[in-house]
């Protein structure tokens, strides 16, 4: 074995389906250093599927830390040890060789478990609709300057717009809570002129549709904070507070 290969000890969560029990069952797989995370389960995959064995189960799609869809906790971490990167950006030179690795799905009601590691999160889809659409005009674009956005306060949107779904805040909270990712969604925009319209019923829809999910309260835990890929701030959450108050006044 190379020094830029190392060998790990895995235990993955299998789960036939939702109402199947499931377990952690123990592999073991030599890889690169330089493969990325998810690359490791496809080599853990290829050896499964020559053994006659069925492959583990895990969402991916872009494997740029843009889609959101590589959704798993890493040794209890959502999205592992390192901060601000989705689990497909993780890199295998982050581990040492001959060390434990456990992978497991995320864990929460409203995110029930299809199989081994995918989970359904079309809660979020759900809360996305209850926002309803923005009062904008069909047909050509209009003119870049005809409404005029400070930067700073289009900076400001744009940080809570590149939120990427990906749930691991709902995974990290003790209370399960999708607070981060509904602020995130609200307050983006809520800061812009074009959500002006429909800011009160926005506003109410979407944290009521979060509620009627099942996700717990935010208690500032401040968990959702640290493990989102995007780094986006648990300030969302205080200003999606500020707008569902105002919103009935």
């Amino acid at each position: 074995m190379s020094k830029e290969t190392i060998r790990l000890k895995l235990k993955v969560w299998r789960q036939e389906g939702p109402k199947v029990k499931g377990e952690l069952k123990n592999y073991e797989v030599e890889i690169s250093t330089h493969a990325s995370f998810l690359e490791m389960l496809d080599v853990l995959n290829e050896d499964l599927i020559h053994k006659g064995e069925r492959p583990v189960e895990f969402e991916h799609d872009c494997r740029e830390g843009i889609c959101g869809s590589c959704s798993l906790v890493v040794n209890g971490m959502a999205h592992g040890p390192q901060a601000n990167t989705a689990v497909c950006q993780l890199h295998m030179r982050h581990f040492k060789d001959g060390e434990t690795i456990t992978i497991e799905p995320w864990r929460a009601s409203a995110f029930p478990i299809v199989k081994d590691l995918v989970v359904d999160r079309s809660a979020f889809d759900r809360i996305i609709s209850a926002g309803g659409f923005i009062s904008v005009n069909t047909g050509s674009a209009t003119d870049a300057n005809s409404i005029l956005i400070g930067k700073d306060l289009a900076d400001h949107a744009f940080d809570y717009a590149t939120c990427i779904g990906c749930g691991a805040c709902v995974a990290a909270c003790p209370n399960a809570s999708a607070s981060l990712f509904t602020g995130a969604k609200i307050s983006q925009l809520a800061l812009l002129p074009q959500g002006d319209p429909e800011r009160k019923r926005r506003v109410q829809s979407m944290v009521n549709q979060m509620d009627v999910e099942g996700f717990g309260d935010c208690s500032n835990h401040g968990e959702c904070e640290a493990v989102c890929p995007k780094g986006i701030s648990i300030s969302a959450i205080a200003m999606m507070r500020r707008e569902y108050v105002k919103s009935y006044f």
